[in-house]
Order: C-alpha cells, then sequence, then structure tokens
C-alpha cells in the first residue's frame, strides 16, 4: 500500500494531537485521547464491525464502550451474562434505566456488542463511542492494526490549535 514505510512520520512528533481519523466509506474511526469514536454506515459488513472492536481489544483491552438503555428488570441479568458490567440503575416508569460497560477485555461482550450494532445498522447508522487511554503511540498502533481491513485508510490528522504556528488546516488524507 505505500503507507507502512511512513507510518513513523504520520504523526508530527513537535505537534499535540487532537483528532486521528480513519476508515472507509463505511466505517469511520475517529481517535483522541480518552476517545475513539465509530460511526458504522448501514452497509458495513458484520466482519468489519469484528475487526474494529477486536483491533480496539488488541491495542487497549481497557477500553469501554457505555451504554445507557432502559430496560426490565430480568434483562439486567440477561446483559450481565454476555460480559455487560452494571455500573447503575434505578426504577423509572418504563422500568430500570441502567447503566453498563461493555469491556473490550471480554471477547464475549465485544461479540455481543458487534451483534447489537448489526442489528441497530438494520434501521440507521450507528455511531458507538469507546473509552480508552490511548496516547500518539496507541493511535498509531490502532492505525497499523486496523489497516488490514479492506479499503482501510487514513483520513485526517487535526492537531491542538496552541501547538500550532501557522499552521490551521487539518492534514486531509486522499
Amino acid at each position: 500500500m505505500g503507507q507502512k514505510e511512513n507510518r513513523d512520520n504520520i504523526i508530527s512528533p513537535h505537534l499535540s494531537l487532537s483528532s486521528f481519523e480513519m476508515g472507509r466509506d463505511d466505517v469511520n474511526v475517529v481517535c483522541t485521547y480518552g476517545k475513539i469514536s465509530i460511526w458504522f454506515g448501514r452497509q458495513v459488513p458484520d466482519v468489519v464491525i469484528g475487526q474494529i472492536l477486536l483491533g480496539i481489544a488488541n491495542i487497549d483491552s481497557s477500553a469501554v464502550h457505555e451504554l445507557e438503555l432502559v430496560c426490565d428488570f430480568d434483562d439486567i441479568m440477561e446483559y450481565e451474562s454476555h460480559g455487560y458490567v452494571l455500573v447503575s440503575y434505578a426504577k423509572s416508569k418504563d422500568g430500570y434505566r441502567t447503566t453498563f460497560h461493555v469491556p473490550f477485555s471480554s471477547k464475549k461482550a465485544l461479540f455481543y456488542l458487534a451483534g447489537s450494532v448489526t442489528e441497530e445498522l438494520k434501521d440507521k447508522d450507528t455511531v458507538l463511542d469507546c473509552y480508552w487511554t490511548g496516547d500518539d503511540a496507541d493511535i498509531m498502533l490502532l492505525y497499523e492494526e486496523l489497516s488490514n481491513i479492506d479499503g482501510w485508510k487514513l483520513k485526517s490528522i487535526n492537531y491542538k490549535e496552541d501547538a500550532k504556528e501557522k499552521q490551521n488546516d487539518p492534514i486531509i488524507f486522499d
């Protein structure tokens, strides 16, 4: 592909990274310190959803997705049986308002999460936010990990404004 030879020079060591965007036409991944935001288009294949989730887990197994939903009390145990971790719940008029963490350290939880994303994509595009402790090096490792996906490319790199001298526009890759 030609990008691997230059991977060490993709992120400037002299500037503070704000965001790193990569993906393909049917999926977009934006990495920042603390968060990975993934947009899945309705046409994304199931295998790509799995590759992305497992790719994140391979780079930072401490990453989590936070899921908030209203469900029946019995459904709470169902989610937990799939590896989700209950963070909080409270009775509401429609059932129980719950917050779960989906740990990327659990392949079982990621498999169930991938299935949920696939179901959502039947109706609409989906955004999945993951929280991690990644830095510039981890972002580059994730880019390298996901580069095995067909059609994967670097879309743009944005640096923090206060670290820039006269560079005001993001670097866009085609």
